[in-house]
């Protein structure tokens, strides 16, 4: 059966819909900029799923409903405040405990650390990095436990894979242990992102490299979401007895969890549908048989659809009962609430084409956002200052 909780997704108005965007294979959005389309809070044709107003559906889940009329489409933040300048593809964002931030740069291979102030040093260059394509130094995390074991996470494209990438990390990089390897890579589609879970385990996203087939394959570690202990291992009560934890990615780029431990991911969708999914143990989510919803029984469809032209989400977080989610071609930050059950209301749409492709977006220790743009990366069109973080007050 279709996973209960996507059935109704939320879809784009008619007009958005009807105009299908034709990606080039693996791009992360595309080659182009689109033009500004309008913001959630202005379209006249945008529905969710779970809201006040849905009906019972043919398939027992919800058909998509009106507005709850709580306002969420009419937040507006203070303007965002540029935190960092002249920084090359921050491709991934973690906090350590005392505030200051590890930032990955994609091409240089360079692992950051930013204060709350701006400052900027060098933590180390990541060895073994071979960056091309869409690939290169990806994600990073800080662990749980980082004050008794100082322990930092990186994912990077190698020159045969992807692997994971284990330093202690006190004021500089030591004791490197590669923790996975022969995750597949590709010039496109290599995932990436890390991030431990409220379990106190660690996740990691990986793509199928454009070989379809791979995202259906438990035996292969691509087309993934992976859970495993901090040595590599699977995690106790994975479903397969394996690192697999979901299957049937495309290309998962951002990872969050809410304050109920309900872990969601934004996907890269192919021509058509870009997704936010509930992630739940052991679910297929249906590429390459299904893009978007397609209410198949076996496969579990989205919490939330955009067009391309709309998203080609990224990095992702959760602060203020909301998921926030960096768009790429879209050029824009989306707020999508989230309620107790883990369904979604209203999207919004902030700072449409202001600041460019935005990539990563992290929750800060202090109740900001942190956001990377990506106008650097051979897709975007470098504005004075770029790329930087952005530091958003969320509302």
């Amino acid at each position: 059966m279709a996973n209960r909780h996507g059935v109704g997704a939320a879809l784009l108005g008619a007009a958005l819909l009807t105009a299908t965007v034709a990606c080039a294979p693996g791009e992360e959005g595309g080659g182009r900029t689109p033009p500004p389309l309008p913001a959630a809070s202005d379209a006249t044709g945008i529905t969710a799923s779970g809201t006040a107003g849905g009906t019972a559906g043919a398939t027992g889940g919800t058909t998509p409903g009106a507005a709850t009329g709580d306002g969420e489409t009419n937040v507006t933040p203070a303007a965002p405040r540029t935190l960092v300048t002249g920084l090359t593809v921050p491709w991934a964002i973690a906090f350590l405990p005392g505030g200051d931030a590890l930032v990955t740069e994609r091409e240089s291979a360079r692992l950051l650390r930013v204060t709350p102030h701006g400052q900027v040093h060098e933590a180390g260059v990541i060895e073994g990095v071979s960056a091309s394509g869409e690939g290169g130094l990806l994600g990073v995390a800080v662990s749980p436990r980082y004050a008794a074991d100082h322990f930092v996470f990186v994912y990077f494209t190698a020159q045969n894979d992807n692997r994971i990438v284990r330093y202690r990390y006190d004021g500089r990089l030591s004791d490197r242990r590669v923790i996975v390897s022969g995750i597949p890579k590709g010039a496109i589609h290599n995932g990436g992102r890390l991030a431990f879970g409220p379990d106190g385990y660690l996740y990691a996203s990986t793509g199928e490299t454009g070989e379809r087939g791979m995202a259906q394959d438990r035996s292969s570690l691509g087309g993934k979401i992976l859970r495993m202990t901090a040595d590599g291992r699977p995690a106790p009560g994975n479903p397969f007895g394996t690192l697999v934890w979901t299957y049937g990615h495309r290309n998962v780029q951002g990872l969050a969890w809410d304050d109920r431990g309900h872990m969601y991911a934004t996907e890269f969708g192919q021509n058509t549908y870009d997704e936010i999914n509930l992630i739940e143990k052991g679910r297929n989510y249906g590429w390459p048989e299904v893009e978007g919803v397609g209410g198949r029984p076996g496969y579990t469809d989205p919490l939330l659809t955009w067009s391309t032209a709309e998203a080609s989400p990224s990095g992702l977080a959760y602060a203020r009962g909301a998921l926030w989610a960096a768009a790429l071609r879209g050029e824009r930050l989306w707020r999508v609430p989230v309620d107790a059950s883990g369904r979604v209301g209203r999207p919004a749409a902030l700072y449409t084409g202001e600041y460019g492709r935005l990539r990563a977006v992290a929750a800060a220790p202090d109740g900001t956002l942190w956001v990377s743009t990506s106008n650097r990366d051979g897709r975007g069109s470098p504005r004075d200052g770029d790329d930087r973080i952005l530091v958003v007050r969320p509302s």
